[in-house]
């Protein structure tokens, strides 16, 4: 299946409140607020890195459905031969899907631009902080809870 292609999210130039900067895009205590250029940067980085993940997905997927077709039942082939390309199968639809849940996250964090919560902790709702959005912007968490996160 295909991804569906998605328009890019653009964003308004909004007056800032207390804690957020353009289109709510908030901030930590101490930090400075965004400015319209790093919010362009965000959005132009998780585009273009979506639609690099959709390109390389489609041609992955053709690859996928030409080692499908010739997996066969093992007709004329070796065991070697049969163990090859089931690994090589195993290895692009491992790929495939790392790069379906990647594709997820850039499609979440486009869609929390667009509803306001970009930048927001999903699980103390706490600001994430603009250097961890910058440097990571699928982030969904804040630092002090991924880290728990990956504790358990």
């Amino acid at each position: 299946m295909a991804p569906t292609a998605r328009k890019s999210v653009k964003t308004k130039s909004t007056s800032s409140t207390s804690g957020s900067g353009p289109d709510g895009f908030v901030v930590q205590d101490g930090e400075a607020q965004w400015s319209q250029a790093e919010v362009d940067e965000v959005l132009t980085e998780l585009n273009e890195h979506r639609e690099r993940l959709v390109r390389m997905m489609d041609v992955q997927e053709r690859e996928l459905t030409g080692l499908m077709r010739d997996a066969g039942d093992g007709a004329g082939h070796d065991q070697a031969d049969v163990g090859a390309t089931s690994f090589e199968r195993d290895q692009e639809l491992t790929l495939m899907n790392n790069e379906r849940e990647m594709l997820a996250q850039i499609d979440r964090a486009l869609a929390r631009i667009e509803d306001g919560s970009y930048g927001v902790c999903e699980s103390c709702e706490q600001p994430i902080g603009k250097m961890r959005v910058m440097a990571f912007p699928r982030a969904t968490l804040c630092l002090s809870c991924k880290q728990r996160e990956e504790r358990r």
